[in-house]
């Protein structure tokens, strides 16, 4: 989601004085709007109490990991020398990754003697749960912008962020309400919630909390605390498979504008109230990397079900890479004989299901060229059905 959002890069003075207007009439509205609607949220403390079970397996999940505040084990590249070192297609450029007193740096440095740091910036704010990658965020004020250089799982190194051109210094790319809001649970806005890269500083809440899914629990939690009947807390589960689906779309669910300000959609309600499709995305296949709900809907299951949603296989409370357990969920509705391969491969095809019929697939979104060799990121097709190349030998 996020590497496929960053998308600014310095524009036209016509488009700059625009984006300038923009800001200044919207002021600090967004921020007032922002810290109005918090105002039911209490965090995951509140919930630890009651369900310290789910909270700590929720802790090692993508969703709670997607951003976390920098340190050596949240951050999965190497600062040892020699490995902190990506070179770029450029002779005379490459970055340095430096673990300081202060923090974690990178650092675009000229190749050829006298060898001189060109730019330098903190890595402020860790983006990605390490599954594909990771990204980096940095301050300057009260902007938040994205460095070049990423760590890439499958490359096991440094690499150019998704999207900068190889060999070029460029540590301008700004990071909209719309990029932070799938990997953080909260952050106040200044200005444009579409546009503006300006948030306060002390407002972000690194991760995504129990209150992205449930929605906010200030009544419930006073209400237990008072030992008083439940207050009122929203159950994904309980709602409509259409609304469900929406609680898993508000990231999962491709690209989106913002109707009002960043922060604001609550679970249980229409999605489409709080913001609209892109429009250039008609007819356009859905990427395996941030669209997972639109595969899924394209999928014979989905359609033929009139209960299946993202929780009918997917517990959002726990980690889950077990292939064969996914697998499982499929033959609570197909019987090991409606394969086609079952008779030439008899067992061979237990626990295999999700291996053929929603195979990985590289994304035409999440790209890195580095030193003429292109990088994408691998994400599991939601799209189930039978696909021509099975990946099972």
């Amino acid at each position: 989601m996020f590497w496929s959002g960053l998308s600014g890069r310095r524009i036209g003075v016509g488009g700059a004085i625009v984006a300038a207007l923009a800001l200044v009439c919207a002021g600090p509205a967004a921020a007032q709007n922002s810290n109005k609607a918090r105002k039911d949220y209490v965090g995951d403390e509140a919930c630890r109490g009651c369900h310290a079970e789910k909270a700590a397996s929720y802790e090692k999940t993508a969703h709670h990991l997607t951003s976390r505040w920098p340190g050596k084990e949240a951050i999965l590249g190497s600062f040892a020398q020699g490995e902190n070192i990506f070179k770029t297609a450029n002779p005379g450029l490459y970055f340095r990754m430096d673990d300081k007193t202060d923090g974690f740096y990178e650092t675009a440095v000229r190749a050829f003697p006298p060898v001189t740091d060109l730019r330098s910036e903190k890595m402020d704010l860790v983006i990605g749960s390490g599954r594909v990658g990771q990204t980096y965020l940095f301050w300057e004020g009260d902007k938040l912008f994205q460095l070049p250089v990423s760590y890439w799982v499958d490359l096991k190194s440094w690499g150019n962020s998704p999207g900068y051109r190889d060999g070029m210094i460029n540590f301008e790319r700004l990071v909209a309400p719309r990029c932070l809001e799938c990997h953080v649970t909260f952050a106040v806005g200044i200005g444009n919630p579409q546009t503006s890269n300006r948030f306060e500083k002390t407002s972000i809440v690194p991760g995504l909390s129990c209150e992205r899914c449930h929605g906010p629990g200030r009544e419930h939690a006073e209400a237990e605390q008072a030992k008083l009947a439940a207050g009122r807390i929203v159950n994904p589960v309980k709602l409509s498979r259409d609304r469900q689906m929406d609680v898993c779309a508000q990231c999962h669910g491709g690209r989106r504008f913002l109707l009002g300000g960043a922060f604001s959609y609550v679970p249980g309600e229409p999605l489409d109230r709080f913001y609209r499709p892109d429009p250039a995305n008609a007819g356009i296949q859905p990427d395996v990397h941030g669209n997972q709900v639109a595969l899924l809907q394209m999928s014979r299951c989905y359609q033929a079900s009139a209960e299946m949603n993202c929780s009918t296989c997917h517990d959002v409370h726990q980690p889950q890479r077990d292939i064969v357990a996914l697998s499982e969920r499929c033959m609570k509705c197909h019987g090991m004989e409606a394969c086609g391969e079952s008779a030439k491969r008899k067992e061979k095809i237990l626990g295999r299901c999700v291996e053929c019929h929603m195979p990985i697939q590289a994304s035409n979104l999440v790209i890195s060229n580095t030193n003429g060799k292109q990088t994408r990121a691998m994400v599991r097709s939601h799209w189930i059905k039978v696909y021509e190349e099975s990946a099972m030998p």
